[in-house]
Parts: structure tokens; C-alpha cells; sequence
């Protein structure tokens, strides 16, 4: 089942095309990432999928149906700065989130724990560093158990100790059962806690699918032994991969993906008299996709 269906979206202002026809499905359970460059159009498909923006043309549906308020009323949101009155307590300032929304009151020691800021709920919002502020935005979020979490840069601006907690967040949630869209720009972040991903470029889709199959289009096998010179005239009788260079006094060889057999590199090296103390393979990075797809 998909939770979200976007159906050749378009959105226009003026002379300017900020979305060009942009169509995809979100699965149920997943953890989907929509990426891309400032001025990519992923802030304005956030907007139409909260139903803050109108598209200029196409459509799309939550949890198999044309959105109305009860299917809004199951996704929570989080803008990129948690906007909190800072004076109040978090419990307090979630008793006023719940009775905006009409309900979720009775679930507030259930987010706080959740979040791990029971033992601070009582503390001003002022106190708080920006990673707790992060996390109670997104306390927030979880009033009423919704099904869906749209994410805005969640981590944006954290220390590594405060990305490091909304990670791991995220990954409880998506155990849970949730289906969480979030927007970054973190790369690195995306490739941790992502299952699917959309990259956009100047408004265009350019990709889209589970985020090993988005990258899955090539493996890099690094070799390394105590006589680099001996490896690398060892390395170039081999066959079946597509190129190769030296990075970090190491060779890495590049492989279609799923061709690469490290036991019959090993193997190779070894009968020609050279001792591998390296052997690894990896795919290519998140963050080398992304630029080969944007550029």
C-alpha cells in the first residue's frame, strides 16, 4: 500500500517552475527521503503534501485516497524551527499543541518518554539545547499516534551528539510501524536512516526507488598488500571489473554490481605471490550518486 501518491505534480510561480511534473509513491512502513540541492523544490512539495501550498496542476493522495481533514488529522508535522512558546514547560507547551489539534492530551507522558525529556517536561522551553528542542518538536508530532511523520531537516544545525539522538529516534519510530517523509540535505544521514529516497534537481525527479537500488549501480572492492607495486601488477591481470585506481594507498577496483567474487580476488593474488592484508567491498556512496545525478 502507498501512503503517499504524487501524480505528475507541477507548481508554477509566475515565469518560475518549481516542480516539473513530479510523480512517485511513498510505501507504508518505509522511511522515504526526498533529496536534493537548495532551489530543488523540495520545501514546496512538503508544502503541497501539508497541504499548505496549492499545485499549479496534477494530484495526489493520502493513504489511498484524495486528502481531506481525516486523513490529515493521521500525519504529524515538523517544521525545520520548532516554534514553542519559550517561557512555558515542554509538558505545557504540549498541552497547548494537543488542544490545537483536538486531541493527543491524554498521550503527552507517553511522547515525552518517548523523546527521553520526561525527566526535563517540566523545564522552560528556553533552557533547552537545540537538539531537546528537536526532539520535543517531533514529541509533538507523535500526539494523537499518528501513522505519518513529514520531517523537515530534522537534524538541521545539530551537534553530532544531537543528530546522532533524532537518528536514532527515527529508527525507533520506523520499528514502530510509522512512515516517516523526511527533506535533508544531510546526505550521510539519509544513507544511515532511509529505506527510500527521491532526489530532485531544478524541480525534476531524477530518481527514485529503495536506497540500495538507487545505488546499487556499481561495487567498489579495495585491495591493499605491503607491496602496492607487486598488488597493482598482480591486480591488472584480473578480469571483470570496469576500472581502477589507487586512493589511500590502496587499490580499488570498480565491479558491475553483483559480479564481484572477493574469494576469486584473493585466490588470484595469492597464487601470484602477493599477500592481501586489505579485501573489502562497498557501494558507491550515497553522497557520489547524489552528485553524479544533480550535476
Amino acid at each position: 500500500m502507498s501512503i503517499l501518491s504524487l501524480d505528475n505534480i507541477k507548481k508554477d510561480y509566475g515565469r518560475v517552475q518549481a516542480l516539473k511534473g513530479v510523480s512517485f509513491n511513498v510505501p507504508k512502513g518505509t522511511v522515504f527521503g526526498i533529496l536534493g540541492p537548495n532551489g530543488s523544490g523540495k520545501t514546496t512539495m512538503l508544502g503541497i503534501i501539508m497541504d499548505i501550498l496549492k499545485p499549479t496542476s496534477g494530484s495526489y493522495k493520502l493513504l489511498g485516497e484524495v486528502p481531506n481533514e481525516s486523513h490529515r488529522r493521521q500525519i504529524g508535522t515538523f517544521l525545520e524551527t520548532p516554534n514553542f512558546y519559550h517561557y512555558l514547560s515542554a509538558e505545557r507547551n504540549l498541552k497547548i499543541a494537543a488542544a490545537v489539534k483536538g486531541r493527543g492530551v491524554e498521550d503527552i507522558p507517553r511522547v515525552l518518554e518517548m523523546v527521553n525529556l520526561t525527566q526535563r517536561k517540566d523545564s522552560r522551553f528556553s533552557t533547552y539545547s537545540l537538539g531537546m528542542k528537536q526532539r520535543l518538536a517531533i514529541a509533538s508530532c507523535l500526539l494523537g499516534n499518528p501513522e505519518v511523520l513529514i520531517l523537515d531537516e530534522p537534524t538541521n544545525g545539530l551537534d553530532p551528539v544531537g543528530i546522532a539522538e533524532i537518528r536514532a529516534l527515527i529508527k525507533k519510530l520506523h520499528q514502530e510501524g510509522k512512515t516517516i517523509i523526511m527533506a535533508s540535505h544531510l546526505l550521510d544521514e539519509v544513507e544511515k536512516v532511509c529505506t527510500h529516497v527521491a532526489i530532485l534537481k531544478k524541480g525534476e525527479l531524477v530518481a527514485t526507488g529503495n536506497v540500495n537500488e538507487i545505488l546499487a549501480n556499481e561495487d567498489i572492492v579495495e585491495v591493499g598488500a605491503a607491496d602496492m607495486a607487486k598488488l597493482k601488477s598482480s591486480i591488472q591481470k584480473l578480469s571483470g571489473f570496469t576500472s581502477m585506481n589507487v586512493h589511500n594507498n590502496l587499490v580499488q577496483l570498480n565491479y558491475p554490481i553483483g559480479s564481484v567474487n572477493l574469494e576469486t580476488v584473493n585466490q588470484h593474488c595469492f597464487n601470484d605471490g602477493v599477500v592481501l592484508n586489505h579485501l573489502l567491498v562497498k557501494k558507491k556512496s550515497l553522497e557520489s550518486k547524489f552528485m553524479e545525478l544533480t550535476n
